[in-house]
């Protein structure tokens, strides 16, 4: 099923020094959720997602690339489209996500840190469940 690909509004930062470090942040975001495509505890969508938005600042080609990629631009235009999360990966990012901050609660005494580290965590659940499911392909 081809889709057209999503044209943002795309307004490339003016500074270099700007555009150059979203590219580096954008690069670093595809490294790392190729990695999370092999390693569970690397969240891949979050990671292609602010690739994207980086590339949209600062690189229209990277950007394009990205969204017609064959294996890493169907998970942003799903996202992108308003088609929403495939079930699995809510499941999957949940479940990870209240794992880890449950380590790191476990791993960090101060009751603040704790405090802004649970409340974040049922922020991003929220946001998560609130999404559409992406019906199964």
């Amino acid at each position: 099923m081809n889709r057209p690909t999503p044209q943002p509004d795309i307004r490339e930062a003016r500074h270099p020094a700007v555009r150059y470090v979203l590219l580096a942040v954008g690069w670093l975001c595809i490294v790392l959720g190729v990695i999370g495509i092999f390693l569970p505890v690397l969240p891949t969508t979050p990671f292609l997602l602010l690739a994207a938005a980086c590339f949209v600042r600062s690189s229209r080609r990277f950007y394009l690339w990205l969204v017609t990629h064959p294996r890493l631009g169907p998970w942003i235009r799903d996202y992108l489209d308003g088609q929403g999360i495939p079930l699995k990966g809510k499941v999957y990012a949940i479940v990870l996500m209240w794992v880890s901050i449950g380590f790191s609660c476990y791993l960090v005494p101060l009751v603040w840190a704790r405090v802004f580290m649970l409340s974040s965590a049922v922020l991003v659940t929220l946001y998560i469940l609130k999404q559409k499911t992406l019906p199964a392909r």
